[in-house]
This record gives C-alpha cells, sequence and structure tokens, in this order.
C-alpha cells in the first residue's frame, strides 16, 4: 500500500512542492478562528464577527478564480508573491487596528479574503510537469486531497496555541506571516519558477466554456453544501445530547475518514474510467450520510461521521484529474480555482439551510440538508460525461489540461 506513495515521493521536487504547499495553506484554516477570537477580544459583537467573517469567505470565493486566471496568463511566481503581500499586510492591518469602523473592517477582510494566494490551484496545475505518468498522479491527486484534511485538524490548534500567549492579535500576525512566508517559499521552488503559461482561447468564461468543466464543478457546490450542513449538524446534536464538546469529535471523525479514504484511494488501483469513478464517488459518499439520519448514541455516531468523510478525499482527488483533463489549454489554474470557490458557496450555502432547517425540524434536519446535497450531487455527476479526446500534454506544458472543445 505504501509503495505508491514512496515511489510518489522520490520524485524530484515532490516532497519540497507538496510540504510548502500544504504549510502556507494553513492560514485557510486559521482566518476565521484567528479574526473571531480578535475581534471578541476587542468586543465586537457576535453578529458583527458572522458579518465580517463571511466577508472573508466572499472575498476568497471571488477573489480565487481572478488570481487564478492571472496565473495562467502571467505566471505563478509574480502572482503568488504579490498576492501574499497583499493579504498578509491586509490581515497586519486589521490585527494592529481591530477597533477600526465597521466599514473599514469590512473593506480590510473583504481584500484579505480576495487576496489569498492561490496555492491550491497552483501545486494542482503543476502537477503534471512534477508527475507525468496520469496513474501516478492520482495517487498525487488523493495524497494532496487527504493532507488537505490535516490542515483542518491543525490550524485551529496552532491559533490557539498562538492566542494563549500572546493574546488573539498574535494569532492573527502568526496566520499573516505563514500567509506571505508560504506564498514565497512555494514560488521560490525551481518547478514553479519553470512553469510557464501556454496560449489560451481568448473567451471571458475561461475555463467555464468547457460543459464538462461546469458540470464537475457543479457538483462540488452540493459537496460543500453537505459539509456546511454537517458542521451546524454536529453541534446540533451535541447540544441535543447534552454534551457541546461532541461536535468537535463529529467533524475531527469526518475529516479522519476523508483522510483515511484519501490515502487509500491513492494506494489502490483503481478500476474504470475517471469519470465512471467520480460518479461512484459521489454515490458512495450520498450513500455515507445516510446513517447520520439515525441519530444513534456518541460512539456509533463518531463512527458515522468517520463513514460520511471516507469518500470525500477520493472524490476531491478523482475531480482534480476530470479538471485537468477538461480544462481548456491555458487555464487549468482558474478551473482548479472555480472548483474551491464553488466548495465555498455551497458550504456558506449549507450552513444557512442547516441552520434554518434545524429552526425548523430539530436536530437531524441539518444531516438531511446534507444527506439531500449529496444525492442531487451524485444525481448531476451523471451528465459528467467522458471527453471526446484526452490526449496529454508534455511535461513542460505547465498546465496539466489537454485541449478541449468547449461543450
Amino acid at each position: 500500500m505504501l509503495g505508491s506513495y514512496l515511489a510518489l515521493l522520490r520524485r524530484a521536487h515532490v516532497p519540497s512542492a507538496l510540504a510548502i504547499n500544504i504549510v502556507g495553506r494553513l492560514p485557510h484554516g486559521m482566518v476565521a478562528l484567528a479574526l473571531t477570537l480578535l475581534f471578541r477580544d476587542e468586543g465586537v459583537p457576535f453578529g458583527t464577527v458572522g458579518v465580517l467573517v463571511a466577508v472573508y469567505g466572499v472575498g476568497t470565493a471571488v477573489g480565487g478564480p481572478v488570481l487564478g486566471r492571472l496565473v495562467d496568463f502571467y505566471g505563478q511566481p509574480v502572482v503568488l508573491v504579490v498576492s501574499g503581500a497583499v493579504a498578509a499586510g491586509t490581515l497586519m492591518w486589521l490585527a494592529l487596528a481591530p477597533d477600526a469602523p465597521l466599514a473599514a473592517a469590512l473593506a480590510l477582510t473583504a481584500l484579505a479574503g480576495a487576496s489569498t494566494p492561490p496555492l491550491e490551484p497552483c501545486l494542482r496545475s503543476i502537477w503534471p510537469d512534477l508527475v507525468p505518468d496520469e496513474q501516478e498522479r492520482e495517487t498525487a491527486y488523493s495524497l494532496d486531497a487527504a493532507l488537505q484534511e490535516v490542515i483542518f485538524v491543525t490550524a485551529p490548534l496552532l491559533v490557539v496555541a498562538v492566542a494563549a500567549p500572546f493574546a488573539p492579535v498574535g494569532a492573527v500576525v502568526a496566520t499573516a506571516v505563514i500567509t506571505v512566508t508560504g506564498a514565497a517559499a512555494f514560488a521560490a521552488l525551481r518547478p514553479v519558477r519553470r512553469w510557464r503559461p501556454v496560449p489560451r482561447r481568448t473567451n471571458w468564461l475561461g475555463p467555464l466554456m468547457s460543459a464538462r468543466v461546469r458540470r464537475v464543478v457543479v457538483c462540488f457546490v452540493f459537496v460543500g453544501t453537505a459539509l456546511g450542513a454537517l458542521a451546524v449538524g454536529a453541534v446540533a446534536y451535541s447540544e441535543a445530547a447534552g454534551a457541546r464538546d461532541v461536535s468537535g469529535l463529529l467533524l475531527s471523525a469526518n475529516g479522519l475518514g476523508a483522510l483515511v479514504g484519501g490515502l487509500l484511494y491513492g494506494a489502490l488501483p483503481m478500476p474504470f474510467s475517471p469519470t465512471v469513478r467520480f460518479r461512484l464517488l459521489l454515490g458512495g459518499l450520498a450513500l455515507g450520510y445516510l446513517p447520520l439520519l439515525l441519530m444513534p448514541g456518541t460512539a456509533l455516531m463518531a463512527v458515522f461521521a468517520a463513514l460520511s468523510g471516507l469518500f470525500l478525499a477520493p472524490a476531491l482527488a478523482c475531480t482534480f484529474l476530470l479538471l485537468g483533463r477538461a480544462a481548456p489549454a491555458g487555464t487549468a489554474t482558474e478551473a482548479f480555482a472555480w472548483l474551491i470557490s464553488m466548495f465555498v458557496c455551497g458550504n456558506a450555502l449549507g450552513s444557512a439551510a442547516a441552520g434554518a432547517a434545524v429552526e425548523l425540524a430539530g436536530p437531524v434536519a441539518p444531516f438531511v440538508v446534507a444527506a439531500a446535497a449529496t444525492l442531487l450531487a451524485a444525481l448531476l455527476s451523471l451528465r459528467v460525461r467522458e471527453p471526446r479526446g484526452t490526449g496529454t500534454l508534455s511535461p513542460t506544458s505547465g498546465t496539466g489540461a489537454a485541449p478541449s472543445t468547449p461543450g
């Protein structure tokens, strides 16, 4: 089982690219908690804090595809360094002036989100250069997706560890420092510096001019919806069980399930084409949410939470491969950025829908929302077709995407 990962990690530049990218993405899991602690430390009401954190998320969703397109036009280093400096500078400004007027705080949080360095899509667009073999590349995507779960486990712990001795302002400053140093360190890697954009068809839709890209991305709006609903459902379940700390256990179990699923998926030989696997994995994801509707005792509920995450990282890995194939030439980075943005939007939608559902139908309602959302994603995946041609690019192409005709 470990052989495929050991072979992958023996490839030149793979360990350094993966490690630096993962560390550089820690702020993705740090910002919301760090800003919440900062604003609350200044006495900002919870309602206002919620709006500010939501504005950061909206900024990230909007800015991601824009930065992805800039990368596809101008290369990775300049976009990563500039966006990292802007994001870090904005976070530092917030740290030093947390009592700024609301309008200024809203503008700064929006800018911090919009300028978040596109480290995720940049890594995924250079995987074809680092790992030319498509089967081995899917192992790389699996490891990438699995390690992403580690970010959301360790990042909040890092915030708390820094905030305890240095106050919340220290956690925001640490987030800013990791943001700019992570972006700069990744930009300095040789494969990143050598990566070159390729000619692309001029079209304001970018990768969305491909129907296959649109269909894949839309599926993940509803996967994001399920995770947003799950977060609310974990809190609702824990309150119904009379133990608030159970929510963290359930979400950690879900992340552990995703980590295990991703590692297994990358290590085992996979039958069927990527398109068929995509449908099966989303179907498995939908089935995994159904046991949560039983609302059993805490121990069994934690097991069910782990099962609900089992297919998440494999579905993400398969999606990365599909997008790399389907994105029109010269648009791969933007295509990966759109996937992240739609996932973030779905997550916000799921949180809102689950919150309203709890008020109407009780603590089981968020799990109904999550199951329905993943079922819809699985049904929509049936519209994702095999590409008419899946020629591969040379390892020096720098996009990981084969030319593709719209539709």
